[in-house]
């Protein structure tokens, strides 16, 4: 039985046989089909799992970005972040007294830059993250009973989601992918 680790050779079995009844597709879009077909959203996602599998690494050491999130209320952010969704505060930075603050938290694996910095985030991003239980967290957010936001889990064709909207309409979907 053919997995993920097959996906080449799938995408280039598909295009023959397309081929074979006339229908022309290039390789990349071929490949694309099969990452679809793993519940990948592209071929790009699908690739780094191929390479994580196989032990590969490259020279240039790539992490998980850390998403940076614009805020306007140091009390509010905390409260959400800190209180509502279990991270902790790790560091922050001001330039000085009385400047904008710029901090970092995380829980688990994930690390969440915030700035009160006009110039490095615009509110209103998302991020998507990746979880093992979707269900068991949104229980533990909803025994917090935030007034602000009760969170529901949603079926989508790739997994279950759950989004969470800051104070600031930065939105957070967490997913467990199925």
């Amino acid at each position: 039985m053919r997995d993920f680790r097959d996906a080449k050779l799938m995408a280039k079995t598909l295009r023959q046989a397309l081929a074979d009844r006339d229908i022309s597709l290039t390789h990349s879009e071929t490949l694309e089909i099969v990452a679809r077909q793993f519940g990948f959203d592209q071929w790009n996602i699908l690739s780094a799992k191929l390479d994580e599998a196989e032990g590969v690494k490259s020279a240039a050491g790539i992490e998980p970005p850390v998403p940076i999130f614009r805020i306007f209320s140091v009390e509010k952010a905390m409260e959400f972040y800190c209180g509502f969704l279990g991270f902790a505060l790790d560091w922050e930075h001001r330039f000085g007294e009385n400047f904008p603050l710029y901090c970092q938290v995380s829980r688990e694996k994930m690390q969440l830059h915030l700035s009160e910095h006009s110039g490095d985030a615009s509110p209103g991003a998302r991020a998507f993250v990746r979880v093992k239980n979707i269900s068991a967290y949104q229980a533990e957010l909803t025994a917090r009973n935030y007034r602000y936001m009760k969170p529901g889990v949603e079926e989508a064709p790739w997994g279950l989601e759950m989004t969470v909207i800051d104070p600031f309409s930065n939105r957070i979907t967490f997913c467990q992918q199925i």
